[in-house]
């Protein structure tokens, strides 16, 4: 008989053993012989057949919970491993008992040691990650349709498309990549491949100077993959005509996670508009379209000049770029009795870790304080966080201690996110990074 693949073949191996359940219970027992439950030998670690010959991964109770509840990380002191297993190989996880858990990435330094690739007992080869390459921009296609390439959009997503530590950023007809952990590092040239058959970009850029690379042992990189660089790319936010510099630009070229938001925060804009904590004027150019008259602020020099070239390239003459500290300008603002129509909070990250969660509550607080003193009547406020470690819940509360300090009444007009290109994923909390509000003063 041959091995059982799963607990569930196991189980119906053992009934064949034994003939049907209806058998059983009409076998005649001595009386006096107690009734014992059929023992069963649990599988041997390793005894499961498997499709390939990956390396083996032990999993503890509290990983295959975590797995069960949705995650698809899974933490060093959770994992039993080979020596000798390099960082950046394919492995096969099992559970204490053997049976078959998934498939995933391992890392050797990073403290999140694997990262699910499938629950599938399937080979992870080249044409697996077509497979999902192709799932991830199916995805796009459906709910971003450009067949003429004029608009940017996240193609993938990492872990939320089951592809963990890598980005792919399309701008027009260019790519720009992230590989941000051993395995998708030590496969940059097979996803530039594959990314080639599939889109034909024009260009393929690098951009790998970031510093979460770092938990992973990776050096900074950056620079072209495939083709030559593409210059400034212009591409559409809606009707917004924008410009990302691939190879130098933030992040991937521009912050594609609030592209909805902006185009939403412009549906509402009206009258005399604040856009703070702008970064190359996107959210300011699509308040411009609606709004009499938008004062957008940076701290950066280069940012505001950003801003300008962008604003002049829409025609947008009602925009003006200030350099100040928000903070600073929020502030001055209220002692001189300005009003605002409309105000955009989007600010970086104020809790990059744990232990700022304290400091960047009493931030939120201060700006939202600010900003609704600045509304008039009816006056709609955008803000924003995108600090992981502050979830909706408590981004939200600080908000309304802000409103309630300053006395205003406050409607919740939209909850959002990150753009649909961005989804999350079940049960991995820390894919809804992004938080916006929508909300009108009353």
């Amino acid at each position: 008989m041959t091995e059982p693949r799963s607990p569930r073949q196991a189980r119906r191996l053992e009934r064949l053993k034994h003939g049907s359940r209806a058998a059983r219970d009409m076998r005649p027992r001595p009386s006096s012989a107690p009734r014992q439950a059929a023992k069963r030998k649990p599988p041997v670690l390793g005894s499961i057949a498997a499709t390939s010959d990956e390396a083996t991964v032990v999993l503890s109770k509290r990983a295959m919970e975590r797995l069960a509840q949705g995650h698809v990380w899974i933490y060093r002191s959770d994992i039993a491993a080979p020596d000798a297993l390099a960082g950046g190989e394919i492995v096969r996880l099992t559970d204490e008992r053997g049976w078959f858990a998934g498939k995933a990435f391992y890392g050797s330094i990073s403290q999140i040691a694997v990262r699910l690739l499938t629950r599938e007992d399937e080979p992870v080869d080249e044409e697996f990650f077509v497979r999902r390459l192709s799932q991830a921009i199916a995805l796009r296609d459906l709910t971003f349709p450009d067949p003429a390439r004029q608009r940017a959009c996240r193609l993938v997503h990492g872990e939320a498309d089951l592809l963990p530590g890598l980005i792919v950023d399309r701008y027009a007809d260019c790519l720009s990549v992230q590989t941000l952990i051993e395995a998708t590092d030590a496969r940059r040239d097979l996803f530039a491949d594959l990314l080639q058959r599939l889109f034909a970009p024009r260009a393929i850029v690098e951009r790998n100077d970031v510093r979460v690379r770092a938990h992973e042992g990776l050096e900074q990189r950056k620079g072209m993959l495939r083709g030559s660089d593409p210059g400034a790319v212009e591409f559409l936010e809606g009707e917004v005509k924008l410009v990302a510099d691939l190879p130098a630009g933030q992040k991937t070229g521009a912050f594609l996670d609030q592209a909805e938001n902006r185009i939403e925060a412009g549906r509402y804009a009206r009258g005399r508009a604040l856009d703070c904590f702008t970064y190359g004027g996107a959210f300011a150019l699509q308040l411009a379209r609606r709004a009499n008259q938008v004062t957008a602020v940076d701290i950066s020099e280069q940012a505001t000049a950003q801003g300008r070239e962008a604003a002049a390239r829409n025609g947008a003459k009602n925009v003006e770029f200030k350099v100040a500290n928000a903070f600073d300008l929020l502030r001055a603002e209220n002692e001189a009795g300005e009003r605002y129509d409309t105000i955009v909070l989007d600010p970086p990250a104020f809790a990059k870790t744990k232990s700022s969660i304290d400091a960047a509550l009493r931030g939120y607080k201060e700006i939202n304080l600010r900003a609704f003193h600045l509304l008039s009547p009816g006056g709609v406020l955008v803000t924003c966080s995108c600090s992981f470690h502050i979830d909706e819940a408590i981004f939200e509360r600080t908000v309304l201690q802000a409103a309630s300090d300053a006395k205003r009444s406050v409607q919740v007009v939209e909850r959002r996110g990150a753009a649909r290109d961005h989804p999350t994923l079940l049960g991995v909390p820390e894919t809804r990074y992004l938080k916006c509000l929508i909300l009108r003063v009353i």
